[in-house]
């Protein structure tokens, strides 16, 4: 979900900024957070969530699984217990093909426009 020149220019990020990239609510990545031990962000004073990219990776998976394939957090938790490597494949392909899909639909307004 980050682009690549996102991914080399910070280390870390707010809970804020990463809620705003899924479109969820800060209190949902929290939830997860004590539901998913994969999700670990370093705690700053005050308690500051900072995600990693390792930590964002891990949220798109999980958002892929509950969020996008309607799984519930148990069926979600038993998917990457049994076979997390094929969960990373296909959410990136289906990353790729929304890139793909938004690419299409960009030049096909150019079109429309130039029509």
């Amino acid at each position: 979900m980050l682009k690549p020149e996102e991914k080399k220019l910070k280390l870390y990020y707010s809970i804020s900024e990463v809620a705003q990239l899924f479109g969820v609510n800060e209190s949902l990545l929290r939830y997860w957070e004590k539901e998913f031990p994969m999700i670990s962000p370093k705690k700053a004073g005050g308690n500051i969530r900072q995600y990693r990219k390792e930590d964002i990776e891990n949220i798109r998976l999980i958002y892929h699984l509950v969020k996008e394939k309607g799984m519930t957090l148990a069926g979600a938790k038993q998917r990457l217990k049994q076979n997390k490597e094929s969960i990373v494949k296909t959410a990136d392909i289906i990353d790729r093909l929304n890139e793909i899909k938004k690419e299409l639909l960009s030049m096909r307004k150019e079109l429309d426009y130039l029509n």
